[in-house]
């Protein structure tokens, strides 16, 4: 973050990604990395919280008489939770969101303790010196493995360690990133780069001449069925809607043709996924719109996930959306990797697009 190619305001930007990506927040438990957006609102003319721990920011100026558009992004994290503590003093956990079994085991994690302090742990399974070959030849599922904090007794976990049940438990990952090769490394790329996309849009948008009102709206509990959003959507009633969603890139496994969100070629606009036909107008509107201004855009066209565009396109009399994805390798697992330049360009596509809507653009949607 010292490369003398980036100015301040990266420099600024980069910082707040880095304190979002550190923040633990699995779905339910979101409050640091809340207290974090807080922080990074500044001088906003509004910040609240409901009781799910959704929050809402209206920007100084940014709150006029036209139509309102929502700049969604989701706090949460693929994360686990404490499910029982064995005899042994390890911990059974059950996962919070989509995790991969074979992505899980032998990682570093972080468990909340009885007073609020995340202690360290690691992933455990049978070493292969006590497995048969039966279990050698099988994939390991969660069941087979523990959270070890380094208790030896249930009653030691309970007592020294602090341990108990329905606690979080998140990975344990620190940001890095590598200015010269412009590489971001990290945990909850997704969708923390998201949030950090609305905070600085919001930010850019300060003071421009803008036809719409402005409301980020940071959603909880989305890795388990996109709960927050629903909230949001109807406490905030938009006109129109960006999401911006930490999405899986498929650059290192899919073939060539097939690739449509690959690192460093700008954010990615999907036409569907499992919860949303994306509007159509919409999205051609803003892909024209990078193609006009040379704002790197992909777009793609997805078999599976979902963003909180789902709940969004829904509510009220229903809600276009488009969801500006911003590319990352192997979400949902310990450590993402990202570029910086595909969120600029994510936050500068949005701009592009808040620029342009005014009541009849958006009616024509």
């Amino acid at each position: 973050m010292n490369d003398k190619r980036l100015d301040s305001r990266d420099r600024e930007a980069l910082g707040l990604i880095e304190r979002l990506s550190n923040a633990p927040g699995a779905p339910g438990f979101e409050d640091a990395v809340l207290s974090v957006l807080r922080d990074a609102a500044g001088p906003a003319s509004g910040v609240a919280e409901d009781s799910v721990r959704n929050l809402y920011i209206r920007g100084e100026g940014q709150g006029g008489s036209g139509p309102v558009v929502m700049l969604d992004a989701h706090t949460d994290e693929v994360a686990f939770m404490v499910q029982a503590i064995k005899p042994n003093g390890t911990l059974r956990f059950v996962p919070l969101g989509g995790w991969v079994p074979n992505t899980v085991s032998a990682h570093r994690v972080l468990v909340r303790d009885a007073d609020g302090r995340y202690i360290p742990g690691v992933i455990a399974s049978k070493p292969p010196h006590f497995m048969t070959e039966a279990e050698k030849a099988r994939p390991l599922e969660l069941e087979d493995m523990a959270i070890d904090v380094g208790a030896t007794s249930k009653a030691e976990a309970e007592d020294v360690f602090r341990v108990r049940i329905g606690e979080p438990v998140v990975p344990d990952v620190d940001f890095r990133y590598d200015a010269g090769r412009d590489l971001m490394t990290g945990k909850a790329f997704d969708c923390r780069l998201g949030c950090a996309a609305v905070i600085e849009t919001m930010r850019r948008a300060s003071g421009l001449p803008l036809r719409v009102g402005l409301v980020g709206a940071l959603a909880s509990q989305e890795e388990v069925g996109m709960r927050g959003a629903g909230v949001t959507a109807r406490a905030v009633n938009p006109a129109a809607a960006i999401v911006f969603e930490g999405c899986p890139a498929d650059d290192t496994f899919a073939d060539d043709y097939m690739v449509q969100t690959a690192l460093k070629r700008g954010p990615m606009l999907r036409f569907i996924d499992r919860m949303m036909i994306t509007n159509p107008r919409f999205q051609r509107f803003a892909l024209d719109l990078g193609a006009e201004l040379g704002i790197p855009v992909q777009a793609s066209v997805r078999s599976g996930g979902a963003t909180d565009g789902g709940p969004i396109h829904l509510s009220g009399p229903g809600v276009p959306v488009i969801v500006i994805g911003l590319p990352v390798r192997y979400i949902h697992t310990h450590y993402g990797i990202a570029s910086y330049a595909d969120f600029d360009h994510a936050v500068r596509l949005a701009l592009a697009v808040l620029s342009r809507l005014d009541e009849a653009t958006i009616r024509g949607f």
